[in-house]
């Protein structure tokens, strides 16, 4: 059989006259997991400000296949909801029609057949998408009712064992990165010292008796970078200088990466003599500062320029670039609070940066403090990558469990 034999795709759209002031929490492809999980938004959207691509209504029970970037293997079944969802354009929603069960149907989208068939159908190469209309020609194994349900029944309790199993390892390694951030936070302040006194920083209550607070700007000099002009195009040829951008954040997101040695893209010689790029010397610290890559920062590992999206430190012999970078780690969520301005795209602006301060203990407790940091994250990196280990494991697990049932490798 074909999807289309079993399932109704798209029969339930937002028409154009919908009442402005219709409310619905609206779902796009970022909240929906290859694991079969949908994230439901916290907030309701009314029409009026929905994107124009909410338009698919999607009710309980009913399943969705992301037809863009397949590759992404988007696919989930609704689950019970309090107020009415609806999905992007970028999703199919399929409805089961009486000849299946709609748990099964789900399951049947989710098993390695019906994915492989989504993403060989797929066109494009960035952006691999799927038309509804080849969508509605995937097989889909043909089993009687009463096969459908014992085989969801089956994948209904295996699938949840294996989800809880799941969710608490993902609660494990959220506490132990929780702990990790904790513990650096409370080296950079010196929270285990005797004696300690008021501390004149917005981001921590007190630092130890012998420790100085400062203006950033006394221990370092900032700086930052600049694009050279794509209209000049022959600025773009012969490219070797390393060029920081917010590209970079891919690499130091998750806070393990110390120090940028590679960049997606260089400057040339001509550019940077060009524009106001600057090549900063190693040991610089960088910090972005804009959008959703506002906060992250880094040491570079040789001379390199930045774009004018990023916030440059070059150390002076009083402060350590890596006890600055973890200073800078530990009072993020201060920067993106109390400093990022902008309702769409958050922006630190250079101003706030320059009154910017931190604690300052001797060079040696700074050498010290670093050394605790780098030992401390080791221990907790090693245990979330075997817990990353297990969950890759269980959803392999999951994965093939789902296709041996719903193809009849195994006999339910």
């Amino acid at each position: 059989m074909r999807l289309k034999d079993v399932a109704y795709i798209n029969r339930r759209v937002l028409p154009e006259s919908t009442d402005p002031d219709y409310q619905f929490r609206y779902i796009d492809i970022s909240a929906v997991s290859s694991l079969g999980l949908i994230r439901i938004p916290n907030q309701v959207t009314r029409f009026e400000d929905a994107p124009s691509r909410a338009r698919r209504i999607a009710l309980t029970g009913n399943t969705v296949v992301s037809t863009v970037r397949t590759y992404l293997r988007a696919i989930a079944q609704v689950p019970l909801a309090d107020e009415d969802l609806i999905f992007s354009t970028g999703f199919a929603v399929l409805e089961a029609k009486p000849v299946i069960d709609e748990r099964f149907l789900s399951y049947v989208c989710c098993s390695q057949p019906f994915i492989d068939s989504v993403v060989a159908r797929s066109v494009g190469v960035s952006y691999p998408a799927i038309s509804p209309s080849d969508l509605s020609g995937v097989e889909v194994p043909d089993r009687s009712l009463d096969q459908q349900r014992r085989i969801a029944d089956f994948l209904d309790a295996e699938t949840s064992r294996i989800d809880r199993l799941s969710t608490i390892q993902h609660t494990v390694k959220r506490l132990l990165l929780e702990r990790r951030a904790a513990h650096v936070f409370r080296l950079v302040t010196g929270q285990a010292a005797k004696q300690m006194k008021p501390s004149d920083l917005a981001w921590v209550a007190t630092i130890p008796d012998s420790w100085q607070s400062v203006k950033l700007g006394h221990v370092a000099r900032l700086g930052s970078g600049h694009t050279p002009s794509r209209l000049h195009p022959e600025w773009w040829v012969d490219c070797t200088i390393p060029w920081i951008t917010t590209g970079e954040v891919s690499q130091i997101r998750d806070d393990r990466l110390e120090i940028l040695e590679e960049t997606r893209e260089m400057i040339s010689e001509a550019g940077l003599a060009n524009s106001a790029a600057e090549l900063h010397p190693k040991d610089t610290v960088v910090l972005c500062r804009t959008a959703a890559s506002a906060g992250y920062s880094a040491v570079m590992g040789m001379e390199m320029a930045t774009s004018q999206d990023i916030a440059t430190w070059t150390c002076e012999p009083l402060l350590d670039p890596f006890y600055l970078l973890w200073c800078l780690r530990a009072m993020r969520s201060d920067l993106l609070e109390r400093l990022a301005m902008g309702s769409t795209h958050k922006t630190i602006y250079m101003p706030d940066l320059q009154a910017l301060r931190i604690p300052l203990p001797p060079i040696d407790k700074q050498h010290e403090i670093v050394a605790a940091i780098r030992a401390s994250n080791s221990t907790v990196d090693t245990a979330t990558d075997a817990i990353d280990r297990q969950l890759k494991v269980l959803a392999e697990r999951r994965q093939a469990l789902i296709t041996a049932a719903v193809t009849g490798e195994i006999t339910v």
